[in-house]
Parts: C-alpha cells; structure tokens; sequence
C-alpha cells in the first residue's frame, strides 16, 4: 500500500525534506502546503484508490476505474495546513499498481508560513 522504496529519481528536493528512502514529506515548518499527485495504472482493469496521507489520516483521495483503457490515472490536489514535523504520503488504498509507481508523479511546496 505504501509509497516506500518506489522513488525512481527526485527532479527536486529544496531542502531535502522529502526523504527518498521512506517517500515522506517532512514539514520544515508550520504553513500552508500545496499537494499534487498523478498516479498512473497501466494494463490494469481494476479501479485503484489512491490517498495522500497525513499524519496517518487520508485527507484527499482520488479513483481511476475504467475497464476499457490501457492507461489511466487518478489525479487529484489540494492544500493542507501542516505543523513543523508533520508528514505527507501518498499510500495506495485500494487496487494494486502492477506497473508499479514508475510513471506517477508527487509534489508538494510550501505555499507560505504559519
């Protein structure tokens, strides 16, 4: 389910608060955060879910199940209010991803402080 060790390269990482290793945002500092995510399922005809994740809780989520098509994805985006420490996932809810992740994109940037 996780998005942990999936991370085929990192185009950037400004302060190196995302930690490639665990596929985790740290917050640096309190603010308001924008978040985006395209997560792509290839040759795959069941619908998956997909969720960023903060602190543990899913706070926007976002489905592709159509049948009838090689490729789809399931996009979705958002702001949060995060604390200093805070951390930020993507986590795979439903479905499986037999492509694995390698076509999907995550990003994130603080919009601005608290």
């Amino acid at each position: 389910g996780d998005w942990t060790s999936t991370i085929h390269f990192i185009l950037v990482n400004v302060g190196s608060h995302f930690d490639p290793a665990r596929s985790i945002f740290v917050a640096p500092r309190k603010g308001v955060y924008s978040f985006c995510f395209h997560v792509v399922k290839v040759y795959n005809r069941q619908t998956i879910q997909v969720s960023l994740v903060l602190n543990g809780h899913p706070v926007i989520s976002a489905f592709a199940g159509d049948q009838d098509v090689t490729r789809e994805a399931a996009t979705n985006a958002g702001l949060v209010i995060m604390e200093r420490g805070d951390k930020a996932y993507l986590k795979l809810e439903r479905g499986n991803l037999m492509g694995g992740w390698k076509y999907s994109t995550f990003s994130g940037f603080l919009v601005f402080p608290l």
